[in-house]
């Protein structure tokens, strides 16, 4: 009778063990990283408060996506990793980018969501609480909007000229200052993880192309505590291009529709010369206009080879199919200090 009774006890207790773990939901942070030596402890700080306030209902993984640099940026993150058993840090074997780094974290993730966010502060992580609630009230994806008041005017403009212009060539809905600061839910996660392998992903226009139940977030980018942007001009550009490029075939049909009308208007060009001389009513013009009209039609068709170059291009990044990433090492979370092959463990293997 005892026997029976502690058994029914037993069950009890591990049938409310069950209840309450599965009622513990799984987040995974994934961060990118490089040259932040300076402000990523304050940067951890911060995200660790936003945490603190998420409640008891989450299970919180911190991921660490380290491109290497020869500065103190690992070090500060191994010291940060000792002080939280939440942080997982895994450091790419050379620097592969921002995109990858990200496409990496969610290929490591089996949580029931995903929030990425850069690790300059410019991502307040106290926005994290609010991302969660727009998740569980039923958004699939929670994008978080940058404001444009709180950029520079040259930013804003460019900024605004590149979101029109991606909707009016892809049709895919971008929302303005949509920045790579967002949450995804495990089965968006999934899709990304086992369906979408291209391999020069424009994340701001996949997550929209996928559709789903999508809710925006506006937020006002703080100031980088230290350091400047790691973006320069020329990266923001090829950025750009590669984005449009990759939702759009419009500039080719663009190139078609401007070869046809040159060589409609060449033709033009050329029957009005051949009546004048013909009648003569007025002599054919030199060198000075034959010159003008090769350089024009000679710099249209090399414009027109560059964009098809670009096509071209991430074809050939496709044929090819390399890895978009590899990994070198990673120091998986709670690892204790100072044990071979557990503080840090070789993974080489590990690419995507």
């Amino acid at each position: 009778m005892e026997r029976s009774c502690n058994r029914k006890i037993a069950a009890r207790i591990w049938s409310y063990v069950a209840v309450k773990e599965r009622s513990v939901k799984t987040i995974d942070v994934i961060c990118p990283v490089f040259r932040e030596e300076e402000s990523i402890a304050l940067f951890h700080a911060a995200l660790a408060d936003a945490l603190a306030r998420v409640g008891p209902h989450y299970r919180v993984n911190v991921r660490y996506m380290l491109d290497p640099w020869p500065d103190g940026t690992e070090t500060a993150l191994e010291a940060i990793a000792a002080g939280d058993d939440r942080v997982e840090i895994v450091v790419m074997s050379r620097r592969f980018g921002h995109q990858a780094a990200l496409v990496a974290g969610m290929d490591m993730s089996s949580a029931d969501a995903v929030i990425m966010l850069d690790s300059d502060l410019q991502h307040p992580p106290a926005l994290i609480p609010e991302l969660i609630r727009a998740w569980e009230d039923g958004a699939e994806i929670v994008q978080a909007v940058r404001l444009e008041a709180s950029e520079s005017a040259f930013k804003r403009l460019t900024s605004r000229w590149f979101y029109r212009s991606f909707m009016q060539l892809s049709g895919v809905d971008l929302q303005a200052g949509a920045a790579d600061y967002r949450l995804l839910s495990g089965r968006v996660t999934a899709l990304f993880r086992e369906r979408i392998r291209e391999h020069n992903p424009f994340l701001r226009g996949l997550v929209g192309w996928v559709g789903f139940r999508i809710q925006y977030v506006p937020f006002t980018p703080a100031a980088r505590a230290h350091g400047s942007s790691k973006y320069r001009l020329s990266t923001l550009v090829n950025f750009a291009v590669a984005g449009i490029c990759s939702f759009s075939k419009l500039p080719l049909r663009w190139c078609v529709g401007a070869g046809l009308v040159l060589s409609l208007l060449s033709l033009l060009v050329g029957a009005i010369e051949l009546l004048t001389y013909i009648f003569g009513v007025l002599q054919v013009p030199g060198w000075a206009s034959l010159f003008s009209a090769v350089s024009f039609i000679g710099g249209i068709q090399l414009f027109f080879l560059g964009v098809l170059g670009e096509y071209v291009g991430l074809i050939f990044d496709e044929v090819k199919d390399r890895p978009r990433y590899v990994v070198d090492r990673r120091r998986p979370a709670g690892a204790a200090p100072g044990r071979a092959g557990d503080t840090i463990r070789r993974d080489v293997d590990h690419v995507g």
